[in-house]
């Protein structure tokens, strides 16, 4: 199970690594075509938090927030190969900011072809986050019942 186990987690991150990789080749000057795509959503997502909820969102360079994106997928991707659960917060935090801000297929009428595609993505992202959220539950839970194992072993000489 331990090879397969690991198979399993190289797929999974292969997903994050190489999209990390693609967004760092084409990064450029200005972020490049991810900073593009995510700038005009970022200033949408912002506005609705501003006029929602009354909080003020503080000014962030989309190029930043890119290149913390790529740090976030390509570091949590390889430790999550290495079984660590740091890499799969660190997936999941990369997830919980980047979802509700690309996929906003909540600023979309439902009868478009737009938002059945971001929909479409957004639940893809959200399986992955439970993919994540199940990682950490079945690493605590053996970790869990490791400990117990050892704690019940006695010997008696």
């Amino acid at each position: 199970m331990g090879f397969t186990s690991f198979v399993g987690r190289v797929l999974f991150a292969s997903v994050f690594i190489l999209s990390a990789w693609q967004e760092y080749n084409e990064f450029g000057i200005d972020g490049g075509p991810a900073a593009k795509a995510f700038r005009p959503k970022y200033n949408v997502f912002t506005k609705h938090i501003i006029s929602y909820m009354g909080l003020q969102v503080p000014a962030v360079d989309v190029k930043h927030f890119i290149m913390a994106a790529i740090v976030l997928k390509s570091v949590g991707g390889l430790l999550f190969i290495l079984g660590s659960s740091f890499g799969a917060f660190l997936l999941l935090l990369h997830l919980t900011f980047t979802t509700p801000i690309l996929y906003d297929f909540y600023n979309y009428d439902i009868e478009k072809t737009q938002f059945v595609n971001l929909f479409v993505k957004f639940t893809q992202n959200l399986a992955l986050f439970g993919a994540l959220l199940f990682f950490l539950e079945m690493k605590n839970s053996l970790t869990r019942k490791l400990s117990k194992k050892k704690a019940t072993k006695s010997k008696t000489h």
